[in-house]
């Protein structure tokens, strides 16, 4: 049978909790989801990596808006690179671009490099791109594990038929994310027309946090949210791997993750 992953993306230390108790495979942690998302403090990495037992992977990412950095904004994520080195993060999740969205392969290389051993995925700037078939090539020229992608589209639903095309012209070099804007109504169809094994969402709700919600906990729900997001991930992928073999071989090794010098994204933990 071939393997699913899921990832939730975490802007609190409750809601990477929830992640876990939930099933999820893996956490990307950041802030400022609101703007595209951030790096996190060092405090919240290392509270997140000693609250919970599966990989956690920190966006490397120092503002809003391009993915351009100046020299200087470069220093940054070099540093922040090494800050969740230091806090036991799993991986890092990062991408740099070209101020034509061509991706950076050298300067996006050096981060991965100084990365290692923890594991690297590139993120959606990769869906700014001009022309994701040369970018996917750029990516796995980069040496990351992972590139997490919406196909190019605002969310991965619109996205779905370009993700599944990108998944067979990667051919196992790398492990193809599918994420952006997902939802557990439009899951089914995402899993079904992209054939990926592996998601990312944040599940975003309006969550409300405080005196008013009295009633309502919600990292519970969002646990639940998680749990059934796995749950049809994987009964979706066993069906998938039952009635056509030949995608399941297509979509990664037995394992579900192509082995590369790096370990495995969502199973190692340093």
């Amino acid at each position: 049978m071939m393997d699913c992953h899921f990832e939730l993306c975490a802007e609190r230390l409750e809601s990477a909790q929830a992640a876990e108790a939930g099933g999820a495979d893996r956490i990307e942690l950041c802030t400022d989801l609101s703007i595209g998302g951030l790096t996190p403090s060092f405090d919240l990495v290392r509270a997140v990596v000693k609250s919970v037992s599966i990989p956690v992977h920190v966006l490397v990412r120092t503002r809003g808006g391009d993915f351009t950095p100046t020299e200087t904004e470069f220093d940054q994520m070099r540093r922040q690179v090494e800050m969740a080195k230091q806090a036991g993060a799993a991986g890092v999740v990062l991408g740099i671009l070209h101020t034509d969205r061509r991706v950076d392969v050298e300067r996006t290389g050096e981060l991965v490099e100084e990365a290692y051993p923890m594991g690297a995925t590139f993120h959606r700037a990769f869906d700014q791109s001009p022309d994701l078939c040369a970018s996917l090539e750029a990516v796995i020229r980069t040496g990351v594990n992972c590139l997490l992608t919406s196909g190019g589209e605002p969310n991965v639903l619109a996205g779905a038929d370009a993700i599944s095309r990108l998944r067979e012209q990667a051919a196992g070099r790398l492990n193809l994310i599918a994420g952006g804007g997902l939802t557990l109504e439009a899951l089914p169809e995402v899993a079904q027309r992209t054939g990926v094994s592996y998601l990312h969402g944040s599940l975003t709700k309006k969550r409300v946090i405080g005196a008013t919600a009295d009633c309502f906990d919600p990292w519970a729900k969002l646990e639940a949210d998680v749990r059934e997001a796995v749950r049809l991930f994987r009964s979706l992928v066993a069906t998938r791997s039952n009635s056509a073999p030949g995608l399941a071989r297509a979509s990664g090794n037995g394992s579900g993750w192509k082995k590369h010098r790096r370990k495995a994204c969502f199973t190692q933990r340093i």
